[in-house]
């Protein structure tokens, strides 16, 4: 059995099993972490995952950052100057993380994500250099009505997470589901 099939197979256990409404925000949070050179196969079979949603009776939306960044310099008055010189962009990347998480808790406050139901988020991957995904979990967390289930290309080890195995990581206290569990 492959690992993204093992991944399926834990996601899916864990999200038939009864929730407890009274979790704190940050227990509402999933994380599924898988290997980073599996980005491509599990974008794949992300259907996959959503049908299992559904199986255990829950609603399912998902939210794509991949192109974020892109989306925000795009709209963004002076990115002609930002190209000129790159290093001025640290200053607006606290709007970038304003518009990141505004985008995220937009879908959360969707009718739809209500407390039955995930929100999955893909692309944090994306983020890397522009925003810490811990920011991000923690700017929106208090929105999620039912489950955050992120997708995240890393490590995890004792509660500590690591995006693209390149960097520190940080202390979280989400639900993390791996291929190994």
């Amino acid at each position: 059995m492959s690992n993204l099939e093992l991944l399926l197979n834990q996601y899916e256990s864990y999200i038939t099993a009864p929730w407890q409404p009274a979790k704190a925000a940050p227990q509402r949070v999933i994380f599924v972490i898988y290997d980073p050179k599996d980005e491509r196969r599990l974008r794949a079979r992300v259907g996959e995952f959503e049908l299992a949603t559904g199986r255990a009776k829950k609603g399912w939306l998902k939210y794509d950052v991949t192109d974020s960044f892109a989306q925000w310099m795009a709209a963004h008055e002076y990115r002609e100057s930002y190209f000129e010189a790159p290093t001025a962009l640290s200053i607006a990347l606290v709007e970038f993380e304003k518009y990141v998480s505004g985008e995220v808790r937009e879908v959360l406050n969707n009718p739809d994500a209500d407390e039955n139901a995930v929100v999955a988020i893909l692309g944090v991957a994306s983020l890397f250099g522009y925003m810490s995904v811990a920011k991000l979990v923690e700017s929106v967390e208090k929105s999620v009505r039912g489950r955050l289930l992120v997708f995240f290309p890393g490590q995890h080890d004792d509660a500590v997470y690591r995006l693209l195995d390149a960097r520190d990581g940080w202390n979280y206290h989400a639900v993390p589901i791996t291929a190994r569990e």
